[in-house]
């Protein structure tokens, strides 16, 4: 349960709550399980806060300072996070489906088992962020940065990749059914066992990216960079490949059934 002094001197407004953190550095505020339903948090020092199980919903928070932070369980429903710094916070378990991260930076935060469903990620930076097991079905991640980001058996069904970087991220088991990937950065991605299908990968690079056994049954990866891929084993029937570069990938065990291929030129 949140200290009642201390949700007294947040609930007292921006001024009273900035001067209390600066002259006690060493305190660490406890928020825990506070009803703070649509407030007004915009630039709020949350810098290390307990929001454990917290209800954060519909509220304020653009440009908030919530690093470090204990917030797992907590209810950040629709949200605003944008330009939020969230690096390093605990959001496992938490409920930030329909929240705005535009621009938020949730670098190295645990987001494992978290609801981000319908999220608008677009531009966020969530380099090297733990999202094993993430419900991110539908959620606007254009140009995010996802670098080195675990998205193990992540949900990440109709989400929107376009552009975005995936560089070295680990996808595999992941549920990509019909996500928009269309010039995506894919460079040494693992899609391991991943779910491709109907996925729209048009334009994206995916040298070195390893697709073994992954399913790409009706995926859209014409004019793709497959260069030197691992696609051993991977289903890609009814694949349209028209157009990309194959050069050096391993297709042994693939299943090419009714696959629209590119020009043999292109195919080595």
């Amino acid at each position: 349960m949140a200290n009642r002094e201390h949700l007294a001197l947040l609930k007292a407004g921006a001024v009273t709550w900035t001067e209390w953190r600066k002259k006690n550095p060493h305190i660490q505020p406890d928020l825990s399980a506070a009803n703070l339903q649509g407030y007004n948090l915009r630039g709020a020092d949350l810098q290390g806060v307990n929001l454990s199980k917290v209800d954060l919903s519909n509220a304020l928070l653009v440009r908030a300072n919530i690093s470090g932070a204990e917030v797992s369980g907590a209810n950040l429903y629709k949200a605003l996070l944008v330009e939020a710094n969230l690096t390093g916070a605990n959001f496992s378990v938490a409920n930030l489906s329909g929240a705005t991260l535009t621009k938020a930076d949730l670098s190295d935060a645990n987001l494992i088992g978290a609801d981000l469903s319908e999220a608008n990620l677009r531009g966020a930076a969530i380099a090297h962020a733990n999202l094993i097991g993430t419900d991110l079905k539908g959620a606007d991640l254009r140009g995010a940065d996802l670098d080195a980001a675990k998205l193990i058996r992540a949900n990440l069904c109709f989400a929107n990749f376009i552009e975005a970087n995936l560089i070295e991220a680990d996808l595999s088991e992941a549920n990509l059914y019909e996500a928009e990937m269309l010039g995506a950065y894919l460079y040494k991605t693992d899609l391991y066992k991943a779910n491709l299908t109907k996925a729209h990968l048009s334009g994206a690079y995916l040298l070195r990216a390893n697709l073994n056994e992954a399913d790409l049954s009706q995926a859209d990866l014409s004019w793709t960079n497959l260069r030197r891929a691992n696609l051993t084993g991977a289903n890609l029937r009814k694949t349209n490949l028209r157009g990309s570069d194959l050069t050096g990938a391993n297709f042994s065990g693939v299943n090419f059934q009714e696959a629209i291929m590119p020009d043999s030129s292109k195919c080595d």
